[in-house]
């Protein structure tokens, strides 16, 4: 097959597993691939991903990849606090929560960063759409909850003043409502004062 041919198959797929190839052709010879990667057409993200290496590598394509690449997982922590506006500062790498192991892909796309939670906790996220597929992004309230629990140092007014949240986008865009909802779901009294500060960092800043 044909490189040309072969990405006219992939037409909307910029990223792609071996399944993909797969699917349109059972009986593809993988050793084009490495003859592709070595011409530049594609680019290799991880064992059994690639990249055409003319796609545009925005934002929304960066969270396809970091979705993809290590499932289940669901964009969220920094990168997702830094995507509703609540922290200010650039964020290295994408930063995803996942019922697998704890993990990091440094790759040439960036760093992806995954943090462990248990399955009953991977909830709260949203789908949204890029190029007909499904990016998860975590809900506002979700993103806050994952990061508390992960973050345990992090738990009175110094450090979220340290960390500059923004009160002011939280109190705009998150639901309380679904807030406690989810906080119930977690069951964690030592998350649940760490909340209660935050709502009064909020409250008075």
């Amino acid at each position: 097959m044909k490189f040309i041919d072969f990405k006219e198959k992939l037409k909307g797929f910029d990223l792609f597993g071996l399944a993909d190839v797969r699917k349109i052709e059972a009986e593809f010879d993988f050793r084009r691939i490495n003859e592709w990667m070595a011409k530049g057409y594609i680019r290799k993200i991880r064992r059994g991903y690639y990249i055409f290496s003319d796609c545009s590598l925005n934002e929304r394509e960066l969270f396809l990849v970091a979705n993809t690449i290590y499932r289940p997982s669901y964009i969220s922590l920094e990168m997702a606090l830094s995507l509703y506006g609540l922290i200010p500062e650039a964020v290295y790498g994408i930063t995803s929560v996942t019922s697998q192991k704890t993990n990091k892909f440094k790759t040439d796309l960036g760093v992806f960063s995954y943090k462990h939670l248990k399955p009953a906790l991977m909830f709260g996220y949203e789908f949204r759409e890029h190029n007909k597929r499904r990016l998860l992004v975590a809900e506002i309230e979700k993103a806050l909850l994952d990061f508390l629990y992960l973050n345990p140092h992090i738990k009175d007014v110094k450090d979220f003043e340290g960390l500059r949240f923004n009160s002011g986008e939280f109190k705009a865009k998150a639901d309380m409502g679904r807030l406690k909802k989810y906080l119930d779901v977690f069951g964690v009294r030592a998350l649940a004062a760490r909340v209660n500060s935050f709502l009064d960092y909020v409250n008075h800043a």
